[in-house]
């Protein structure tokens, strides 16, 4: 147990002087009976008498209510156990040139951001949310925090760049998580894209997933750089995290001018669907409405029991103010006065 005001227990040096003050007025009761007991005095005290130790209750109430109530002037601290909803989701936003492409109103990348904000507005407050942006490289514009309103505004900074990897934007997710929970950071990762012509590997089975971490990449899933984005997936499978996928793009595709040049680009729904499985996640479409409602619901964060200080002083002052409260009444019942 601790204290706020942990100087307010000095008053409880207030206790032995009440009780030496206590016993004083006992004894020269005692020798007022005596000196005037033609004035009746000394029936009063036969009575007392006649009650025996019970004529010291209302006092003892009375003196513990006291004790109890200068203990919770401190205000006192106690670790109490609670449950409550955490968690840390990883908003991963691919911020490539590609995102710049106009089949989503008015462009991906204000679509995707916009499928961002909505979600970060429906997140509890225990869960805390960062953000990563990636191109050719990763960034973490916003460590995993409760303040919406800091989580916003790094989602409102999100320009397209240039290239895309997929890989990097789950290895720093990845890496932002190791450095909320204290986990040991991926240094380095060195996969080259897979051959096509060769097939597929076959993907190791996703360890015990932690609900309470999950990344959700918010791509349209073309990949054009080093490492291999599947092998980075399973990196996050072997920790324990689930990768939830939001595709941002049209399937038909849509030419896009980049420096002059004409390039096409389109939605990789396959990969995007090959992450999500690797990580036992799942696959969203950001153009399908219903497909966004699911994720805003599924995505839940774990339920954990928290051992957190408390400060329990309404527990202590309820307490007292109670047992002064009986004193006053047997002593009301019994010698028609308080203590």
């Amino acid at each position: 147990m601790s204290f706020i005001w942990p100087i307010s227990l000095f008053s409880l040096f207030a206790v032995p002087l009440l009780v030496l003050l206590y016993l004083r007025m006992q004894n020269r009761r005692k020798q007022f009976a005596v000196r005037y007991g033609s004035l009746g005095l000394v029936q009063q005290a036969a009575n007392g008498r006649a009650l025996g130790s019970r004529r010291h209750l209302p006092a003892i109430l009375f003196l513990l209510g006291l004790t109890i109530l200068f203990f919770a002037l401190a205000r006192p601290q106690m670790p109490v156990s609670l449950p409550q909803v955490e968690g840390i989701v990883i908003l991963a936003f691919d911020v490539s040139g590609s995102m710049s492409a106009t089949d989503f109103e008015p462009t991906r990348m204000e679509a995707a951001k916009e499928v961002g904000r909505e979600f970060v507005k429906r997140q509890p407050s225990t869960v805390k949310v960062g953000i990563v942006s990636f191109s050719d490289n990763g960034f973490s514009m916003q460590l995993p925090t409760n303040d919406q309103e800091a989580i916003l505004s790094s989602i409102d900074r999100l320009r397209p760049e240039r290239g895309t990897s997929l890989a990097n934007g789950i290895i720093i997710s990845l890496n932002t998580i190791a450095n909320a929970t204290g986990q040991q950071p991926i240094l380095g990762m060195d996969v080259p894209l897979p051959d096509a012509s060769s097939p597929a590997p076959t993907p190791a089975p996703v360890s015990d997933a932690d609900d309470s971490a999950v990344i959700v990449l918010i791509t349209d899933g073309e990949n054009n750089m080093n490492p291999d984005p599947l092998e980075a997936a399973q990196f996050a499978a072997d920790r324990g995290v689930r990768i939830h996928t939001i595709g941002v793009g049209s399937s038909a595709g849509v030419q896009l001018e980049v420096n002059g040049f004409s390039v096409f680009t389109q939605l990789d729904e396959a990969t995007l669907q090959q992450i999500a499985e690797i990580t036992d996640g799942n696959y969203y479409n950001a153009q399908t409405e219903e497909d966004l409602q699911t994720i805003y619901e599924n995505i839940d964060p774990q339920l954990v029991v928290v051992e957190e200080k408390t400060e329990v002083t309404a527990i202590f002052a309820g307490a007292s103010i109670l047992i002064l409260l009986v004193a006053g009444m047997i002593s009301l019942m019994w010698f028609s006065h308080v203590p």
